[in-house]
């Protein structure tokens, strides 16, 4: 995890107005906004690589509930349409989304169901996907 972080930072785009990290305290207002905790994994991408822009994918965020990545509103687009409320969204590519179980295994989400490619964490996915974007 900590390498991924490192590399992420490392990578990430110089922005006019960067993104902020958010406190732990905007996280657990996110959790209260969907009703249900994040699993560790989210909470821990959150608090140390949310404020990353790199390639082509854009992973929910927490510190700005006006950001179009913010997590609650992505999360309840995506249950709006169809996603399992068992699901957070962690990433949307148009009506597909990457979404993630409790338990921390990753799926993409696409037309009403899921598809059959998963990754076992947060960590993982970053990895194989968003790092590959």
């Amino acid at each position: 995890m900590h390498e991924i972080i490192e590399q992420l930072q490392e990578l990430s785009e110089t922005v006019p107005i960067p993104l902020e990290l958010p406190t732990f305290e905007q996280i657990v207002v996110v959790e209260e906004e969907i009703l249900m905790p994040l699993p560790a994994e989210l909470k821990e991408y959150l608090l140390y690589a949310s404020n990353v822009i790199y390639g082509t994918l854009e992973p929910v965020t927490a510190s700005d509930p006006y950001s179009h990545t913010y997590l609650a509103e992505v999360t309840a687009y995506a249950w709006s349409i169809g996603m399992s409320r068992e699901y957070v969204a962690i990433c949307q590519q148009g009506n597909s989304f990457y979404c993630i179980d409790q338990e921390g295994q990753v799926m993409l989400w696409s037309e009403d169901e899921l598809e059959s490619e998963t990754w076992e964490s947060f960590w993982q996915w970053a990895e194989e996907v968003w790092l590959q974007s």
